[in-house]
């Protein structure tokens, strides 16, 4: 026996790495010390900071994964991934420096994996970040066929004075909503509980939604790296931001906010997307629990002082992010306030 009998082929370990090679290059910066191959990524911080902070997250993209696997599309996954981390650590002022991955499959497909490395490398070229290195672990009898799992992680860096903590969020404040483009990477047990149930495939065409299932579920996650990062070093003044994931606008948005401050959102500034009231239709989900799972159109939030309004709405406009006014930050103990 030898371990391709047991269910690893490392020569098409070996192909996979080559097949990712030029993606992986694409995405490097001047701080990227070595090459791909090496025990481990070498990243130098990049200079003009005083009182560098590193910033880090990680995540997956979840049971949106089981979509991909239906219909054989793998590229979009892969940029879930890298907007999943770096969303969230912009919410502190970080510029994403690096990106690193974890792909685990019951069989190595390189040419599916490909794809998926391929929309990871794509999310890193769009939030300015390299990919500095990776990992694919192959586990027979672990995954099925075609089955694979993500993880993804995240370094950035911040100058700590000007890390956003909470802290600078004032009373007054003013509650900025900028657009999502569909569910994102979050809610996707209910979804697909919804699909089984009403006896829908992933490749019926849905008129009112304007594609299959399967390519609407499958939109990427939003990445708002470049506008966000552009608006602070354009001075834009923003106290405070919140990435709009699981547990949704009552769960994340409180989150940026200072001891003793609540959130009041008019819940009439924007209308729910169609995706969102098609599911909640589909589901019989009631506003609440639609509310508690899904972005319901919000995919991040910045607050920013009440005199800096105008100017912001009309600085995201340029970077064609449709944004709306959508509350305020009041005196309260930590939680979302419908008004």
């Amino acid at each position: 026996m030898d371990y391709k009998e047991a269910g690893v082929d490392v020569v098409a370990g070996r192909s996979f790495v080559e097949q990712i090679r030029d993606d992986v290059q694409s995405t490097q910066r001047p701080e990227v010390l070595g090459n791909l191959g090496g025990f481990a990524g070498c990243f130098q911080l990049p200079t003009g900071y005083r009182e560098p902070v590193l910033v880090s997250g990680t995540d997956g993209v979840g049971t949106k994964l089981r979509i991909a696997h239906s219909v054989n599309q793998h590229h979009t996954v892969g940029i879930d991934l890298v907007a999943m981390c770096v969303n969230d650590i912009l919410t502190t002022g970080a510029e994403p420096l690096f990106f690193l991955d974890y792909i685990a499959t019951g069989k190595l497909e390189p040419n599916q994996l490909a794809q998926v490395v391929a929309g990871i490398a794509a999310g890193c070229r769009e939030s300015g970040c390299a990919l500095l290195g990776g990992e694919t672990a192959e586990m027979p009898g672990f995954y099925g066929a075609g089955e694979y799992d993500l993880a993804g992680f995240c370094v950035g860096v911040v100058e700590k004075g000007d890390r956003l903590n909470g802290s600078q969020v004032d009373i007054g404040d003013i509650a900025i909503a900028l657009p999502s483009q569909g569910v994102h990477s979050n809610g996707f047990s209910l979804v697909r509980k919804i699909i089984a149930t009403q006896g829908y495939n992933w490749s019926d065409a849905i008129a009112e939604l304007g594609g299959t299932l399967g390519e609407i579920f499958l939109t990427p996650t939003r990445i708002y790296v470049a506008p966000i990062r552009a608006a602070l070093k354009a001075g834009l003044k923003i106290h405070g931001m919140a990435h709009i994931t699981g547990g949704g606008l009552p769960e994340n948005l409180p989150r940026c906010l200072n001891r003793g401050q609540s959130i009041r959102v008019d819940r009439q500034t924007w209308t729910i997307p169609p995706i969102f009231q098609w599911l909640a239709r589909q589901g019989d989900v009631t506003e609440t629990a639609m509310f508690d799972t899904f972005n319901m159109g919000v995919g991040f939030v910045v607050i920013v002082p009440p005199a800096t309004v105008d100017k912001a709405l009309a600085y995201f406009q340029t970077q064609g992010l449709a944004g709306w006014v959508m509350g305020e930050v009041i005196i309260g103990t930590g939680e979302l306030v419908w008004g």
